[in-house]
């Protein structure tokens, strides 16, 4: 199969791309001068070199508190991009897996959100992921896989943050009323890649299993580490950010085991698994 990756330059991206070839599969993966989504005719373009067989699209504008004061430019990537690519793929009547967020709830349900409870973002970011579901819902050959606390070894994360932290002080200030569940770009990327072939088209959720708050995170990460810095617990009022996060996203998972995909490891293990192979980080 020949899958075209955006976003491939990002964490999710770059470990899709390694996933697929490691499969046997040809992985396409244009960098952004290559093949911006947000141009139609670059899309097209690309589509017509590549030839894909099916589209992973893992690119996202996905600075949340940027987002606030660029909402323009978020959604330029996440509505228009996502629609250039639907299309595309509509007209080349290939499949499109769409990478979704926990952030198009506003996490108050104070349970696990399934895939069929109705979305309400409280952020500029969450609304333009909500409305690139809406758009690749227009094609009925499509997957959407939220997923949320995305961590792995390309790119920026919390995990390497946290280590980072860890080097320099005794103590760290983390928020301990947002909840919701890490997970390991290195066990999202093979479910990715055995949905996009699966045929079983809709909405799934994906994490590592088990929830946590953002400083039971953090202790996860110094244990797992064998570092003596303690993650000291604060509220999300102590420091506040410009865009409102959900309290509570924990995402119910159970989407995945109907289909037949199983579920993802205790994101204990996935964070002892990747602090093993990224001893340190700057």
């Amino acid at each position: 199969m020949r899958v075209l990756v955006t976003g491939a330059g990002g964490q999710l991206g770059h470990d899709v791309t390694g996933c697929l070839k490691i499969r046997g599969d040809t992985a396409i993966a244009p960098s952004h001068e290559e093949m911006d989504i947000t141009d139609r005719s670059a899309v097209d373009a690309c589509f017509a070199r590549g030839h894909p067989d099916a589209v992973i699209h893992c690119a996202a504008w996905t600075a949340v508190d940027l987002a606030e004061t660029h909402e323009a430019e978020c959604r330029n990537v996440n509505v228009n991009g996502t629609m250039n690519l639907t299309e595309a793929c509509r007209s080349a009547g290939i499949p499109i897996l769409y990478v979704s967020t926990d952030y198009v709830f506003d996490g108050t349900l104070g349970r696990p959100i399934t895939v069929d409870d109705p979305t309400c973002p409280v952020n500029v970011y969450g609304f333009s992921k909500r409305d690139g579901e809406t758009v690749v819902r227009t094609y009925h050959r499509h997957y959407i896989v939220r997923t949320s606390w995305v961590f792995g070894s390309s790119g920026r994360n919390f995990v390497k943050t946290m280590l980072s932290l860890a080097q320099k002080t005794d103590t760290v200030k983390v928020v301990d009323d947002q909840i919701g569940s890490p997970t390991y770009t290195a066990d999202l990327a093979p479910l990715l890649c055995r949905i996009i072939g699966s045929g079983k088209y809709g909405t799934y959720h994906a994490h590592n299993a088990g929830y946590c708050s953002w400083c039971g995170f953090a202790r996860g990460i110094f244990s797992a580490a064998g570092v003596r810095t303690q993650a000291v617990p604060i509220s999300t009022r102590e420091y506040p950010t410009a865009a409102r996060r959900p309290p509570d996203s924990r995402l119910d998972t159970s989407s995945l085991t109907e289909a037949g995909f199983g579920q993802l490891p205790e994101w204990q293990d996935a964070v002892a698994r990747y602090v093993r192979s990224n001893p340190y980080i700057e």
